[in-house]
């Protein structure tokens, strides 16, 4: 039986495809590929026949065997979390081979596959003319056999209709989509090579939402989107650019090294090392040598500042803090939590303040600000002092990020660090309103991986002030610490007491007192993939994104 996970992909793309909006997945043809989609946003995957024989240097002609597609797949559903809806061509054969193709699919955690109606070895669809369609009822016997077969009852089946690419009319294309429908197909693809979407429109008036429609408008691309939308179409699917356009890219910077003989000219232009290595999880392997080679060593705590109410929730707060707001199931603190348990950091504090009772998690000591209406970021920490005695991780209770962020925060080597997005602007255009924590560090994100020296933090300031500085960043509230971090972090609190200033700081505050006085506070630079929740627009996207 499949786990919950491959059942949860199958569900996303069932969800893609019955949702009344319009929705959209993207091209890719191995892991990388995958992971680059995922990173743009896409809801979904699309494993394009075309685009993973190509990489194999191999045509589009069934000269890849469904088994060597199957070892891509593997790869691309290990890599990602989303969905991938599978271009199966037609089904490498008949009912016999469908069956086993969708039985393999659900083993490999991939949520659906697209077959086509024409005869096994297939041509694509772009080449020549009149390509004979197979029989009806002998297709849709496939489709039987695959809905039949599959072990995750999630799993998607496409039946893609040929009949316009082949010639054969609307009437025809009807007739076909309704006899796949009534075989049990969760959807219907409506292929065209035309540059024009008229038959596509067409069809997708006379077929008046019966199923959920898909369609690649590869050669139609000029078509407007929300003409498509107009007439109910479910998904659509950009079927082949990452593989054109990486094409196009290897064959410019091959040229032009061949001619200049050089690297110079194209090293500016292509992707560092350092963003392969991020995309592909490395730091991930750096944390985990961290807790497998050396778990006695591994002492380090977590301590997370969750006191206030979030006033910007309005009545969602009322009643709880809006660390403990439910986001798809847990609340906000316990994903948080779990993020630091997943990096073996299992000794937890949580500060809490406002309806402090409502924060009952398993497995964490607490610490209570009751002066939370009145006190800043710095004062909440304050009530945790006793747990600054050795190496921390220390996070705002109000956020979320992906892995890699908190792994590449524990492989860095210096005393205080901290995570800063690089690319504020871009990923937070929204927020640029409200009062945020911008950084002035010594050097700028370069993606450059062999950086030889730490980047350090000059200044961090509000967002008001962003005119007469210049943010490199960020701050998003995660400051990792050694054991001789911990120890100024927390002088320099005591200090902050004695001195009457410890009431109204905030964390940023207190970061800037330590530079001041000559300490190093470094940056470890992210592009986006984190959010904090401050109202109910960014409760509905972390919501999403989970």
């Amino acid at each position: 039986m499949p786990n919950n996970e491959v059942f949860s992909k199958s569900l996303v793309l069932k969800n893609l495809l019955e949702q009344p909006e319009l929705n959209f997945i993207m091209e890719a043809h191995n892991g990388l590929s995958a992971k680059v989609v995922e990173e743009a946003g896409f809801a979904g995957i699309w494993a394009s026949g075309l685009s993973m024989s190509a990489a194999l240097g191999v045509r589009d002609n069934n000269e890849a065997s469904w088994t060597q597609i199957l070892e891509q797949l593997e790869f691309m559903a290990d890599a990602t979390h989303l969905p991938i809806l599978v271009d199966g061509d037609t089904g490498y054969g008949n009912f016999n081979n469908v069956r086993r193709l969708v039985t393999k699919l659900c083993q490999r955690g991939v949520a659906g596959v697209c077959i086509e109606d024409k005869l096994f070895p297939k041509t694509n669809s772009f080449i020549g003319e009149g390509q004979p369609l197979a029989d009806i009822e002998e297709f849709s016997g496939r489709i039987k056999a695959g809905k039949d077969s599959q072990p995750d009852s999630a799993f998607q089946l496409i039946a893609r209709v040929e009949a316009l690419v082949s010639g054969w009319g609307i009437d025809e294309a009807l007739k076909r989509a309704e006899a796949y429908q009534a075989a049990g197909a969760d959807a219907i693809l409506i292929h065209s090579k035309k540059n024009s979407a008229e038959e596509i429109i067409t069809f997708s008036k006379e077929w008046a939402g019966r199923a959920p429609l898909v369609i690649v408008p590869t050669m139609y691309y000029t078509t407007p989107t929300e003409e498509f939308r107009k007439v109910n179409v479910s998904l659509i699917i950009w079927a082949n650019h990452n593989l054109r356009s990486a094409l196009n890219a290897m064959r410019i910077t091959s040229q032009r090294i061949k001619e200049e003989e050089s690297l110079h000219s194209v090293e500016e232009h292509i992707t560092s090392v350092k963003d392969v290595f991020q995309l592909v999880g490395q730091s991930e392997l750096a944390a985990a040598e961290a807790r497998y080679l050396q778990p006695k060593n591994n002492t380090c705590k977590g301590i997370i500042i969750a006191a206030t109410r979030g006033t910007d929730l309005g009545p969602l707060t009322e009643s709880l803090p809006k660390c403990m707001l439910d986001i798809r199931g847990q609340p906000l603190l316990r994903r948080l939590v779990s993020s630091l348990n997943d990096v073996n950091i299992t000794d937890i504090s949580v500060v809490r303040g406002y309806k402090k009772e409502t924060i009952k998690l398993a497995n964490i000591k607490t610490y209570d600000n009751d002066k939370y209406a009145t006190t800043g970021e710095a004062a909440s920490l304050n009530c945790a002092l006793k747990e600054l005695n050795g190496p921390c991780i220390f996070s705002y209770g109000d956020i979320l990020f992906r892995p890699y962020i908190l792994e590449s925060l524990l492989s860095t080597k210096s005393d205080i660090c901290t995570v800063i997005d690089a690319r504020w602007e871009n990923s937070h255009q929204r927020r640029q309103q409200r009062n945020i924590d911008l950084v002035e560090c010594t050097k700028r994100f370069t993606g450059d991986y062999l950086e030889e020296e730490p980047i350090l933090i000059k200044n961090i300031f509000s967002n008001n002030c962003a005119n007469s500085l210049k943010p490199c960043g960020e701050f998003i509230g995660l400051v990792k610490l050694t054991e001789k971090g911990a120890r100024i972090i927390r002088s320099e609190l005591k200090k902050m007491d004695r001195e009457n200033v410890l009431t109204h700081a905030d964390i940023p505050h207190l970061l800037n007192r330590i530079i001041k006085n000559g300490e190093q506070v470094e940056a470890t630079y992210i592009t986006g993939h984190w959010l904090d929740v401050d109202d109910a627009f960014d409760l509905a996207s972390a919501r999403n994104i989970i």
